[in-house]
C-alpha cells in the first residue's frame, strides 16, 4: 500500500512538472529523472515532435542508445517493424511494448535483431504524447534482454502519463523567445544515403548550433536532420506513410524558429540528400503556434482566419458556425493566448510568439 502510493505521488508530481513550462534540456531531465523513479529501466529514449509531421525535433537518449541513434532514425522511416512512433500516434493505443506486438517472439523485429539484441536490450515500452492539440512527443524505454518484459500494469502508468508529457513538450515550445535569426541566409548540409555528412555550409553550422541536441564537438547533427532525410528515403522507396512530410519546424534555444527540409541531388555519385536549414516567418509557422499555445483544432482554424483578417461574419460563413459561436471561441483563443483583441493575436503570432 505504501509503495503504491509512493508511485502516485510520483505521478502526481510529473503531472505537476509538465504544466510549469520547462524548457529544453530542463524538461528532458525531469522526465528522464521521473521515469527512472517510477519504473526500473536500463536506458530511455525522449523526443519531442511536431505535430503536424510527425518528425522528431529534438531528442535526448541515454546509454547504450546514443552511438545507435542513426539506425534507430533509418529503422523507423525505413523499414517496416511493429509500434513504430508515427503509428502510435495516429493509432487507437498510444501505448505499447515490443514483446506484445512480437507475441514474445522479439526476432519478428528488424528493430530488436539488429539494433537492440546486439546491445543487450530486450523488450521496449513506446510511447506517443497525443494531446488534443497534436503529438508532441515520443518515448521509448528499454529493458536488459531477459525473458521478463514490461508488464500490462507498466503500460496503464505510461498511459496515465502521456497527454502531461505532451503538455509538458508543448509548453516548452510555447515560451516567450526572440527572433533574431530572421535575417541568416539559408544553409546545407549534404548527407550520403547511409547518412554520414559529405559536407556543410558556414551558415547551417551557424543554425545548427542554436538547436538543443547539437555540439560542434560531435560528429552527430540534430536528430531534426536526420528525420527530415529518413522521411525523403522513405517517400522515395515509397515505404512513407501517405501523408509524410520531409519538412518540419524546429525551435531554437534563442526562442526562434527554423524550418529543416529534405531533398534529392540528383546527379551526385551515391544519390547524396541536401537538407536545407532555414530561418522559418512566424507567418508559416502559425499553425504550430496555434497548437503549442493549447489552441483545439477549431479554435486555430478561427484564429488562422483571424491572421488573415477575416471578419467574424466571414469565419462564420465560411466554417458553418453563427457569429455568437465564432464569437465564444474567440474568448477562447484570446484567453489561451494571453491577449485582449484580434490586433494583440496578430501582433503575439506574427513577431515569433
Amino acid at each position: 500500500m505504501e509503495a503504491s502510493r509512493a508511485v502516485a505521488r510520483r505521478v502526481d508530481d510529473l503531472v505537476r512538472r509538465c504544466s510549469s513550462g520547462l524548457r529544453g534540456a530542463a524538461f528532458q531531465a525531469e522526465v528522464v529523472r521521473a521515469i527512472h523513479a517510477l519504473l526500473p529501466v536500463d536506458a530511455v529514449f525522449l523526443a519531442t515532435a511536431d505535430p503536424g509531421t510527425l518528425l522528431f525535433t529534438g531528442t535526448f537518449a541515454e546509454d547504450p542508445l546514443v552511438d545507435v541513434a542513426d539506425q534507430f532514425v533509418h529503422n523507423e522511416f525505413g523499414h517496416d517493424d511493429v509500434n513504430k512512433f508515427q503509428s502510435l500516434a495516429t493509432g487507437a493505443r498510444h501505448v505499447a511494448t515490443l514483446d506484445t506486438a512480437t507475441r514474445g517472439d522479439r526476432h519478428a523485429s528488424a528493430r530488436y535483431r539488429d539494433i537492440m539484441a546486439p546491445l543487450g536490450l530486450g523488450d521496449e515500452l513506446r510511447a506517443a504524447f497525443v494531446t488534443p492539440s497534436g503529438c508532441w512527443g515520443y518515448l521509448c524505454l528499454h529493458r536488459a534482454d531477459s525473458p521478463y518484459g514490461f508488464s500490462s500494469a507498466d503500460v496503464r502508468l505510461i498511459e496515465r502519463l502521456t497527454a502531461s508529457l505532451g503538455t509538458g513538450c508543448r509548453l516548452s515550445l510555447a515560451a516567450q523567445g526572440t527572433d533574431e535569426m530572421a535575417a541568416v541566409a539559408p544553409g546545407v548540409v549534404v548527407l550520403h544515403p547511409d547518412p554520414t555528412l559529405a559536407a556543410i555550409t558556414g551558415e547551417a553550422e551557424r543554425l545548427l548550433a542554436d538547436i538543443a541536441d547539437y555540439s560542434s564537438s560531435s560528429p552527430r547533427l540534430p536528430a531534426a536532420v536526420y528525420a527530415a532525410a529518413s522521411s525523403l528515403q522513405s517517400i522515395d522507396h515509397g515505404t512513407a506513410r501517405p501523408d509524410a512530410s520531409q519538412t518540419l519546424r524546429v525551435r531554437t534555444k534563442s526562442g526562434g524558429w527554423l524550418l529543416v527540409h529534405g531533398t534529392s541531388l540528383h546527379g551526385t555519385a551515391d544519390d547524396q540528400i541536401a537538407v536545407i536549414i532555414e530561418p522559418a516567418h512566424p507567418g508559416s509557422n502559425a499553425p504550430l503556434i496555434l497548437s503549442s499555445l493549447g489552441l483545439t483544432g477549431r479554435e486555430s482554424e478561427i484564429a488562422l482566419r483571424v491572421l488573415r483578417g477575416t471578419s467574424t461574419k466571414a469565419i462564420a460563413a465560411q466554417l458553418h458556425l453563427s457569429a455568437y459561436t465564432v464569437k465564444d471561441h474567440l474568448k477562447s483563443i484570446f484567453d489561451k493566448t494571453g491577449v485582449r483583441s484580434r490586433r494583440d493575436l496578430v501582433a503575439q503570432i506574427m513577431t515569433g510568439v
